[in-house]
């Protein structure tokens, strides 16, 4: 008798321990677009962050309205602290700001507004790849992307590439109604591109592409701060392989870092993980991402959350 409810005390915990363990399963949202950008914002989902499924059979869940040529590249989504998910994208491959909405669901969005974070520089070529960082110390948004200033950083001008030499800028704000005036944010001594920038414990962790063509990077990289807004330090040597690497979005579960990047000339994407940020094992043969996605950013989202998204 003692055996059986012993027998039964174990299977009920253990149960018990599943179902738990079930009903806090991260659910995590790859936030993406296609194509040239032209059709809008595509989701994908997956629940142990190596194989992704497509959400709405990969239909648009936004269609881009701003700018001129009214693109939604690049898209890059994060949970505020207000509880909505605010989203920045890039809408053009010549303008001078990017686009921003917001959602509370994931389906219905603001009306799309146009930041024109690059007006006041005149010799400003672009503004790429935009993303959001949150610091949870000050409140404030920090929102970053690339920039080519015509004569800025002469010493690493080049005639390759249209002559592009980016580097890394960046606005601040608290409600996304007003901004902070545009600013310098990393100056990694290289063309940059691509920067996503994570918070880990104290220590703010930037994953940025080297755009250099001659002699050719094209290669992701780290630097580290002790502040959001930096200054951020040296770059480290390249994380990634031979290949050629871009758009670098991450996640972390458990000790397990994963970065996705998308190897753009090979029209496919790879992954790399390491637990120290320093040693990086290739695991671009271990996930399954939907066709044609180009480089986005991953978040977590509640079942609740994807339950809906599911729905259309």
């Amino acid at each position: 008798m003692m055996k059986k409810l012993l027998f039964l005390s174990i299977f009920l915990i253990s149960a018990l321990f599943n179902a738990q363990a079930q009903k806090k399963q991260d659910v995590y949202l790859f936030a993406y677009f296609k194509n040239n950008g032209e059709d809008g914002l595509h989701l994908a989902y997956s629940r142990d962050g190596y194989k992704w499924a497509t959400l709405k059979n990969d239909q648009s869940f936004l269609t881009p309205t701003v700018s001129n040529d009214k693109l939604m590249r690049d898209p890059c989504i994060i949970r505020g602290a207000d509880g909505l998910f605010h989203m920045v994208w890039t809408v053009s491959w010549k303008d001078k700001g990017i686009g921003y909405a917001s959602s509370r669901d994931l389906v219905n969005w603001s009306k799309q507004q146009f930041i024109p974070v690059m007006a006041k520089e005149a010799g400003a070529r672009n503004t790429w790849a935009p993303e959001i960082t949150y610091d949870d110390q000050t409140k404030t948004y920090l929102i970053y992307w690339a920039t080519t200033i015509e004569g800025k950083f002469p010493e690493t001008a080049a005639k390759e590439e249209n002559g592009y030499n980016h580097r890394m800028y960046y606005v601040t704000t608290k409600d996304f109604k007003t901004f902070s005036d545009t600013k310098l944010l990393y100056d990694p001594g290289f063309n940059a591109i691509d920067a996503s920038i994570v918070k880990d414990g104290g220590k703010f962790i930037m994953f940025l592409k080297d755009e250099t063509r001659n002699p050719v990077q094209k290669n992701l990289k780290i630097a580290y701060s002790d502040k959001l807004e930096g200054p951020y330090g040296k770059a480290s040597a390249p994380i990634t392989g031979k290949y050629w690497a871009e758009g670098p979005t991450t996640l972390k579960i458990g000790e397990d870092w994963l970065v996705y990047f998308d190897k753009y000339t090979e029209h496919k994407y790879g992954a790399i993980t390491s637990t120290d940020l320093k040693n990086w094992t290739d695991i671009s043969d271990k996930i399954a991402l939907p066709k044609g996605l180009r480089h986005g950013t991953i978040i977590k989202i509640k079942e609740k959350e994807l339950s809906k998204l599911l729905k259309q």
